[in-house]
């Protein structure tokens, strides 16, 4: 191979003239294109800046540190050159190696983002899920609540490509991890939770889902992270064959506030509708507290996608059908159940008989001599330690609830923009058609006596109490 020292100088006007000297053949002169050198020197250039950029965010990542004072300046700094890393995001990898995401959380959460922001090629994917999973176990959770917004992103990223590699189960772990990280209490809800679940469908890890599915939630931030999480929630109870969670969980996504019907809330209705066929054997109306909007649009029902859930309703109805016979009967031939359910066989009768025996739905005794079905009563007399663990539990929770329920209905109450809402309904009507205190009696504060008492006063009651429109005043004697 001819090897060459190169020394070029300005010559042609297209082009610049390089000395070679080749050991064998002597000096020869090569003309390199003026647009060739010119690249080199914008990449060697490139190359330069993006490495005095990486080097400068290193510098300040580890340098500011130590207090909340330092991070809170460290964040200003990096939301600044957060152009400059994005532009030489290509040249920021050999930089993550120098931070600890233990220590830097901030910085490495910045430099991440900026790098996943520019398209990764598949031989890329291996080594940045690697860190993506790294930096979610070791981050530090108060650092990553200063720019939740690029967690966020780094996690959906992280999500999209193990989705393209086709391994969804590799998501699950980091991703349950993101979401506890994230959120500020186990009430809420946040944008990860939706991709949490997808992945659970895609890689069929059903029970996996379980672990925030079982979470009550009252801090919803945005309405389609809601939907979402109702629809991919269904779809996993159904998965489980707990089809009263799936129901709860596809009610919520139908009965939700909506302004204009979106394509979650029709498909949630689709297997709202399968779902309840095979749990209650009938379709229930829209409550009262349903939107307009899918009270007017989700009468337009059809069964396209959902064939396994079909053939599920098919199979529900023969339970249903069995179910309602222990209503009338206390004994009945296998052949007479088989005619009013409508089987084919007395054989297949009795093996439904005994899958529902087995599941627990109904409670009878075959005589497989005579070919008779006994039913029977309930036998759970509810006095097992078990069942009273289950009572207490239910109890609990209820009070719970109760107690959550009631704080909330109070903060709505000193809510401005509500009140402010309520006032200008209120406003559209005649207040004497709506409550029974006239006019002339809502003062600011009031006095109620009862005769006979010696100082003639018994009560006082503030503004706020005398708003309501029903009201009761205890007196004692």
């Amino acid at each position: 191979m001819n090897k060459f020292k190169l020394r070029t100088r300005p010559g042609l006007q297209f082009g610049l003239l390089a000395h070679a000297v080749d050991r064998r053949l002597g000096p020869t002169r090569i003309l390199i294109p003026r647009r060739v050198v010119f690249k080199r020197v914008r990449d060697r250039q490139e190359a330069a800046d993006g490495d005095g950029v990486g080097r400068g965010a290193v510098a300040h990542i580890q340098g500011l540190f130590r207090s909340s004072d330092e991070v809170s300046q460290l964040h200003s700094l990096l939301k600044q050159s957060e152009d400059a890393l994005r532009s030489h995001a290509d040249r920021l990898v050999p930089f993550l190696s120098q931070i600890d995401p233990s220590i830097h959380t901030l910085g490495y959460l910045f430099l991440l983002e900026a790098y996943s922001s520019e398209s990764i090629s598949r031989e890329e994917t291996s080594g940045f899920l690697l860190s993506v999973v790294e930096f979610i176990n070791s981050c530090s959770t108060e650092q990553i609540r200063l720019a939740p917004e690029k967690f966020i992103s780094v996690c959906k990223i992280c999500k999209d490509q193990v989705m393209q590699l086709g391994v969804p189960t590799q998501g699950i772990a980091p991703m349950r991890m993101a979401i506890r990280k994230l959120q500020t209490s186990t009430e809420q809800l946040t944008t990860l939770h939706s991709d949490y679940l997808l992945l659970c469908l895609l890689a069929k890890c059903y029970k996996a889902g379980l672990s925030i599915l079982d979470d009550d939630i009252f801090e919803v931030d945005h309405l389609r992270d809601h939907f979402l999480y109702c629809y991919y929630g269904g779809m996993i109870n159904i998965g489980l064959k707990r089809f009263e969670k799936a129901l709860e969980c596809l009610h919520n996504a139908v009965t939700a506030p909506m302004t204009t019907l979106n394509a979650i809330a029709v498909e949630a209705y689709k297997k709202y509708i399968l779902v309840s066929l095979i749990l209650n054997g009938q379709v229930p109306s829209f409550p009262k507290y349903t939107s307009s909007a899918a009270l007017r649009n989700l009468k337009s029902y059809t069964q396209d996608s959902n064939l396994g859930l079909v053939k599920q309703v098919l199979s529900s109805l023969y339970k249903h059908n069995i179910q309602r016979l222990t209503q009338t009967y206390l004994t009945l031939s296998l052949q007479d159940i088989a005619n009013v359910a409508q089987l084919n066989s007395p054989k297949e009768a009795e093996m439904r008989v005994l899958q529902m025996i087995q599941d627990g739905e109904i409670f009878a005794t075959i005589n497989q001599k005579d070919g008779m079905v006994s039913f029977h009563e309930d036998p759970e007399q509810y006095k097992t330690c078990g069942m009273t663990e289950h009572i207490d539990f239910s109890m609990q929770s209820l009070m719970a609830l109760s107690k959550k329920l009631s704080s909330l209905d109070e903060h709505l109450s000193c809510d401005p923009a509500y009140l402010s809402k309520i006032g200008e309904e209120r406003q559209r009507f005649d207040f004497d058609e709506f409550d029974s205190v006239p006019h002339k009696f809502m003062q600011r504060d009031y006095l109620f006596t009862r005769k006979g008492s010696p100082n003639g006063v018994v009560r006082h009651c503030p503004q706020t109490i005398l708003s309501s429109s029903i009201m009761i005043v205890l007196v004692s004697n």
